[in-house]
């Protein structure tokens, strides 16, 4: 049994954390707080009543360190990385949820987060949390930069593919759409239900901040520098991500080798279903669960390929896989609280 803090409870990701904690049988959630938020957790949140009595404070890095063993960083981009040093140096484990660690090169993050970085010495230390891909390193780590949710869905999708066949890649342009609940809960026009009722746009059109996320990992994994093209889209739901990624290749490649190509990749992992050839993801298939479904089609004539990824953007682009993260760290079975 560990002690779990969770810092941004008053935040979408913050919650579904504690729905998830509060049914996993290793842990105990013995504090909460948010940057200015306060009060009994169901009042803030009302689906709690009946499942927990926690009080949601001020932050406060010593009650923190004092109450837990790990802490779990669910605050706004640029806010983790003035306050995770403080709990490492004090022996404690952190995930972070924010994009404050993920990015290696200090001048890449103030590009697209417009802020400088105030924790490079941690920064180098961190590992990035995706588990299908860096497992043995996550199962050592202090430190977690848990991906981004647009990343998760990208990088998972294209992981078997560059692996092997990074050299024929010529192009790859991912067209990704997500529900509204990725926003955060922050009040804004574009994402009040009026303007996104009956709607759908694409926003931020190759400016979104998860961009060099995605091409410094995929290109990480292949070994080599990959043309990315990244564009997002808003779509008219609480939660959800379905990304469609279109490949351009120099070589041919058969639509039965790519798909045991993807069976064989992910044939251990409890959290990645890849579909039989045909059959295409769904939002209403992955939403409120931990999972990522890919699925595959091949036109080799036109060396073509389209490979479609769908998660939850709030459980396996956020939280779900924060927690199968803090598993890893801690020696629980990976599934337990997510299945």
């Amino acid at each position: 049994m560990i002690r779990v803090g969770i810092v941004g409870i008053s935040g979408f990701s913050g919650k579904v954390l504690l729905d998830i904690l509060l049914k996993h049988g290793a842990v105990r959630v013995t504090y909460v707080a948010a940057r200015s938020t306060t009060g009994r957790v169901d009042t803030i949140w009302p689906q709690f009543r009946g499942r927990t009595d926690l009080v949601c404070e001020v932050y406060d890095p010593q009650a923190a360190i004092a109450q837990c063993d790990l802490v779990f960083l669910a605050m706004p981009h640029t806010e983790s990385m003035a306050i995770a040093g403080k709990l490492l140096k004090a022996g404690k484990k952190v995930i972070d949820l924010s994009a404050d660690y993920r990015l290696k090169n200090i001048s890449v993050f103030k590009k697209w987060y417009h802020a400088a970085h105030k924790d490079p010495k941690n920064l180098l230390k961190a590992v990035y949390g995706s588990p299908e891909l860096y497992r043995a390193a996550i199962k050592k780590a202090s430190l977690i930069a848990n991906p981004g949710c647009y990343p998760t869905a990208a990088i998972l999708a294209l992981a078997p593919l560059v692996t092997v066949h990074a050299g024929k890649i010529l192009s790859i342009s991912i067209d990704a759409k997500s529900g509204v609940s990725g926003a955060g809960r922050k009040v804004a026009e574009g994402f009040m239900f009026c303007f996104v009722n009956e709607n759908f746009k694409a926003y931020r059109v190759l400016d979104h901040q998860h961009t060099p996320e995605i091409s410094y990992y995929v290109s990480k994994v292949a070994g080599r520098a990959l043309d990315i093209t990244f564009v997002p889209h808003l779509l008219p739901v609480d939660s959800g991500i379905l990304e469609t990624i279109y490949v351009h290749l120099d070589a041919k490649v058969s639509a039965d080798q790519l798909h045991m190509l993807y069976k064989k990749f992910y044939k251990a992992e409890a959290f990645v279903r890849v579909l039989d050839l045909g059959r295409q993801p769904e939002l209403a298939h992955v939403v409120r669960t931990n999972f990522c479904d890919i699925g595959l089609a091949v036109n080799e004539n036109r060396k073509t390929l389209v490979i479609t990824s769908a998660i939850d953007n709030l459980v396996k682009g956020a939280s779900g896989q924060a927690v199968q993260n803090m598993n890893i760290m801690s020696g629980f079975n990976e599934s337990e609280g997510l299945l």
